[in-house]
């Protein structure tokens, strides 16, 4: 890092210490209310609904509530989530609190989130429950110097703790722990929202894991917060006791603040004693720096931003020089706004990581899919590029054609051909819609994806690892035949490269190979376990982590358990009706020859789809 950079870091957390505080406040884009308005009344009653509401739902730290808005055809939601280890009367304290807090800050907006340091509240027009949501992210944390027994420490801890908090009750989804470190204790727990099932709150956690494994794996103490879950950690010996601690002391030797911040080191308080004169000589030092180092940053940034001008502006004429080759089109903003209707809800599409699909139509008729990519997003203009540079030449009747862009001040479009049949997950996960998918058709699904990730290994212009395969991705054309989509996480590797490595895990738990998931070592072979997957969620209708009465059991185990035991039957999606069972025991066994462990043992795209279109190859036990 170099030192004008670094300087500018310094200072910015030194500022931060001294003027960030709680709450942390997002106010929503849906639109305002009108002041003593029936949305305003009913919000009112809602809020203050929690400090006479029972204890029942804060025994399990959250509180939620809704209720129609007079007059109008819409109904308000409230939900609020504090740390688990707080006991009813505190959680109802803080949300009470931060209820206060939401009527003052976020005074006519439809939906706001406001983030405190051991509670969650928000509310909105829109139902929620059910739904992740990681943004908007909070975060912070004390930077500190420790041992590798520290970083041993926080990575078993966010290596563990994560499923066992998914995995917990339908009302408390909450598991701490402590590691020791040397002379430090670490400590740690995870949450997620009670209504995520198990694989949600596992996604939700794998994105608050991998953001402090990006920012903060040696930081002190800390938090990460979104609206669906949150962790929180410490090396204080009295972590978990909230009531007395209500945020968590950085590990300086000063005495911790008096009121909530940003968890960075903190200038300490007088010693006991001093005179006032001192005291008063000290806040005007401290006022003064601070005054000085806002000033600096201000300047610092202004050069900064100078110099990353012209980067930025040679990467999208990068960028549209790439695209001008593949002979892709250029929209304009406008086009693209009244194609969507202003980006309206009702051609909305989907919501993916990096942002939101929306359906077009130009005036000649001609419908596209176009995908904003999320303005609050750091990886925004690395997804952007990635998907172009590497999709734009690609052209394969099971891959999503990319049509063209559209870059204008900080938006960032790409416009693809649109699939009318959505993705594969809406089908096969359905109750209803899946019994319109009779073996054919999904072994014809299974037959297309696999071509297409052949192509992407060995056949396209350059070798493409997705490293986000799943149903999701699967989009459906109206001949039901299968189109990979989302390129954003996708990696390019030379043809004799085997292997490589990343310390920025992407994609979906579930799906991830485990020497993936667990090590950031990424290949071919990583692609191949995901397809297997996906195929066992194909041939047997069911999530890649579902539920068997009260038990939560993942796939792969419950696929593995049945076919050795030859309950061939107990795989199988029982809407499909077909007289050719020798084909879908066979996909059955290829499924498990690609999720096998050990990556050496799993096959290649190529003897995948050579084991799939000839009965004659012969195949490996899987172990």
């Amino acid at each position: 890092m170099d030192p004008p950079t670094l300087l500018l870091l310094l200072l910015l957390m030194f500022a931060s210490a001294i003027n960030a505080q709680f709450p942390a406040t997002y106010c929503g884009s849906t639109g305002n209310f009108t002041a003593n308005s029936t949305y305003q009344t009913t919000l009112t009653t809602l809020l203050s609904s929690i400090s006479t509401t029972n204890y029942l739902s804060f025994s399990y730290s959250f509180f939620n509530a809704s209720a129609p808005v007079s007059g109008a055809s819409e109904t308000l939601y409230v939900f609020g989530l504090c740390r688990g280890d707080f006991n009813a009367k505190d959680c109802r304290s803080c949300l009470d609190d931060i209820a206060s807090d939401m009527r003052r800050v976020c005074p006519l907006q439809k939906e706001a989130i406001v983030y405190k340091g051991n509670c969650i509240i928000r509310y909105s027009n829109a139902s929620f429950s059910g739904v992740v949501a990681t943004k908007p992210m909070y975060v912070a944390g004390a930077p500190a110097n420790f041992s590798d027994t520290f970083d041993a420490a926080m990575r078993k801890l966010l290596n563990s703790l994560g499923a066992e908090a998914a995995g917990g009750s339908s009302l408390k989804k909450y598991a701490s722990r402590n590691e020791s470190a040397g002379a430090d204790l670490v400590n740690m727990f995870m949450q997620c929202t009670p209504d995520l099932t198990e694989q949600q709150c596992s996604n939700c956690l794998g994105t608050g894991v991998q953001t402090i494994r990006d920012c903060c794996a040696a930081y002190a103490g800390g938090r990460v917060m979104v609206p669906s879950c949150l962790i929180l950690w410490g090396t204080y010996h009295n972590f978990f006791d909230s009531v007395s601690h209500p945020i968590p002391p950085p590990p300086t030797r000063a005495p911790a603040p008096t009121s909530p911040s940003h968890e960075a080191d903190v200038l300490p308080p007088p010693p006991v004693g001093k005179s006032n004169s001192t005291r008063t000589v000290m806040i005007a030092v401290v006022t003064s720096v601070s005054a000085l180092l806002v000033i600096a940053v201000v300047v610092l940034l202004k050069v900064k931003r100078k110099k990353e001008q012209q980067p930025r502006q040679s990467v999208e004429g990068e960028v549209v020089q790439e695209m001008s080759k593949a002979d892709l089109q250029q929209f304009d903003f406008s086009t693209i706004i009244a194609a969507t209707d202003n980006f309206s809800d009702s051609n909305k599409l989907g919501q993916g990581g990096f942002g939101a699909v929306y359906m077009g139509k130009l005036p000649n008729g001609r419908e596209f899919a176009v995908k904003r990519l999320s303005q609050n997003s750091s990886e925004m203009e690395v997804e952007f590029r990635n998907e172009v540079m590497l999709i734009a030449k690609q052209q394969h009747r099971n891959l999503v054609r990319l049509l063209g862009f559209c870059l204008e001040g900080v938006e960032r479009l790409l416009i693809y051909e649109f699939v009318p049949n959505s993705s594969l997950d809406k089908f096969i996960f359905d109750p209803e819609k899946r019994a319109n998918l009779n073996w054919d058709k999904r072994h014809k699904i299974i037959m297309g994806v696999a071509r297409g990730m052949l192509y992407l290994h060995e056949e396209s212009q350059v070798g493409i690892i997705h490293r986000d395969l799943k149903a999701s991705n699967i989009l459906l054309d109206s001949d039901m035949n299968p189109k990979i989509s989302d390129f954003g996480t996708a990696r390019l590797f030379k043809l004799d490269q085997t292997h490589a490595e990343t310390s920025r895990i992407v994609g979906t738990y579930g799906y991830m190979a485990p020497e993936y998931a667990m090590k950031g070592n990424f290949s071919v072979k990583s692609d191949v376990y995901s397809f297997g997957v996906l195929v066992l969620e194909i041939v047997s209708g069911r999530r890649n982590n579902h539920r068997i009465g009260n038990v939560m059991e993942d796939l792969i185990s419950y696929v593995s358990k049945n076919w050795r035991e030859r309950s061939i039957a107990n795989i199988i999606d029982p809407s499909i009706n077909s007289c050719s069972s020798t084909e879908i025991v066979r996909c059955i066994e290829i499924g498990l020859l690609c999720v096998q462990e050990n990556e050496a043992s799993r096959p290649t795209m190529l003897s995948v789809f050579l084991m799939l279109n000839s009965q004659s190859v012969a195949l490996q036990v899987p172990s």
